[in-house]
């Protein structure tokens, strides 16, 4: 994610007015789309979804390697990203030719006066318009021009505004460029997925405040999303924010997670902690552990597992200062013991931090809770059930929480799954939570400051429902109900 700021509510550009060309043009030439694409049959979408897929696959090597030229993830890291999001466009290509955006509800008329009574309703859905789709740094391909938002607001009837990221500007021209030459092959117009190359905070509030924008999509920095968040609900017409912010993804180890010996375990949690030089959505920031002698060497084992991992650099040079700043903040901190840090952040690449504190003090202390976002972690020691449900309680909204050794049907792990549940999106019995499936179950999103909307997910099939809107049609005609359908019969 990113570590850019923006300004607090959209009023500055109220006080002194500045315009922005390139983005007034690129809105009109999205909006002009709009009336196109949005009526068209979804066969017209499920075929651009394929033919942008089949595109990325074909320029794949020479896109791979631009990615890596400018973000230092490794060929390996970006070619299986690269898969993942032709793999999600060809998914939702086959959901809506499924029926996923044409699902219509109908009620036949029942004569007589209401409550019995009623006239016919049809229950259709309606794309929300121009979407304004904000890049993330850590995810090039997959959260990025042809990423996730971008394939489920296409999918939804949806034009999209393409705001590119910073830290990768050259990839997200060419995939652009390829997108555009799909778009010419199949006869659609340019604006079906615009493109604006500004990168300033205010610029990005006058995108969002655009009156012809219906929804935004963002993945990034908790300061920066709030901003725009803000903006969002600030416009006149206040218009739906779906924005990932942040999230520390505790991760609790029970006595049964460590029946085996903590080195396996600690081997496998370093390596997800320092994946991706942290810069993972999912990392686990916050991991749990008994204040018990098996703790202890589970502790000692995930320091000595952490210090033997090799981090590339981070994105950009402003999110390696961010890290450096959080994971200080976070070592100043009182009730703080360091586990693991360098004797010097001089380097390319951040060596990996792990700190360690009690459950009084993390409850007490909300800066102890803050996301780091780089390959750090912070040990909390509790005694009990008890100390880790008030630990679980105290944590705001996440992406996902992790029980370890909580296999066995009992009153304990019961009341632990559902305090998970409370603060997650996502809650995993074993495993890691870095690595998103995408699929039709998955819930990639949490309550504040997780997600902004929490009831939605970013990642999976599903996330076409945050770009349509119900209405029902009363009385209607055979041909508006099609027209909302796309021929596709529900």
């Amino acid at each position: 994610m990113s570590n850019a700021t923006y300004p607090n509510s959209p009023s500055q550009q109220h006080d002194a007015p500045r315009a922005f060309p390139a983005i007034d043009a690129a809105v009109a030439r999205a909006a002009d789309a709009q009336a196109h694409y949005g009526t068209a049959p979804h066969a017209t979408r499920s075929a651009l979804l394929r033919g942008l897929a089949a595109a990325l696959a074909a320029d794949a090597a020479a896109l791979v390697a631009l990615a890596n030229d400018e973000t230092s993830l490794g060929t390996t890291r970006l070619t299986g990203e690269l898969v993942r999001t032709a793999f999600q466009l060809r998914g939702f290509a086959e959901r809506v030719e499924a029926g996923a955006a044409a699902h219509t509800i109908d009620d036949a008329a029942v004569p007589g006066a209401p409550p019995a009574g009623r006239p016919r309703l049809t229950r259709v859905l309606a794309p929300l318009g121009p979407v304004a789709m904000f890049s993330a740094s850590n995810f090039p391909f997959a959260f990025s021009v042809l990423g996730g938002d971008t394939a489920s607001a296409l999918a939804a009837g949806c034009t999209v505004v393409v705001k590119p990221h910073s830290g990768h500007p050259q990839l997200s021209h060419r995939v652009h460029a390829l997108a555009e030459r799909v778009l010419r092959e199949q006869g659609l117009p340019e604006g079906v997925i615009a493109f604006v190359g500004q990168a300033t905070r205010d610029a990005a509030t006058y995108l969002v405040g655009h009156a012809d924008i219906s929804a935004v999509a963002f993945t990034g920095s908790y300061q920066g999303g709030v901003a725009l968040w803000r903006a969002a609900n600030a416009r006149p017409r206040p218009i739906p924010f779906y924005g990932e912010l942040g999230s520390i993804n505790p991760l609790v180890v029970l006595p049964a997670a460590l029946a085996d010996g903590v080195d396996a375990p600690a081997t496998a949690l370093a390596a997800s902690i320092a994946l991706g030089c942290g810069q993972f959505c999912t990392s686990p920031g916050l991991i749990v552990i008994r204040d018990d002698a098996e703790g202890e060497r589970f502790a000692a084992a995930l320091a000595q597992a952490l210090k033997a991992q090799k981090p590339h650099a981070m994105l950009t040079a402003a999110m390696r200062q961010g890290f450096e700043h959080a994971s200080a903040r976070i070592g100043a901190q009182p009730g703080i013991r360091t586990r693991l840090a360098p004797s010097s952040t001089d380097g390319e690449a951040p060596a990996p931090r792990l700190y360690e504190t009690d459950a009084a003090s993390l409850i007490a202390n909300p800066v102890l809770r803050e996301e780091m976002f780089g390959p750090a972690a912070l040990l909390v020691n509790v005694r009990d059930a008890d100390d880790t449900l008030a630990v679980l309680a105290a944590v705001e909204g996440s992406l996902t929480v992790t029980l370890w050794g909580a296999d066995t049907d009992t009153p304990e792990h019961r009341a632990l799954a559902a305090a998970a549940q409370r603060i997650a999106g996502r809650v995993l019995f074993g495993g890691l939570p870095t690595g998103v499936a995408v699929c039709d179950a998955q819930q990639h999103g949490g309550p504040w400051p997780a997600s902004t909307q929490p009831q939605t997910t970013s990642v999976g099939y599903t996330a076409i429902e945050r770009f349509l809107r119900p209405v029902a049609l009363q009385d209607a005609p055979q041909w508006a109900i099609a027209a909302n359908t796309g021929g596709i019969v529900s």
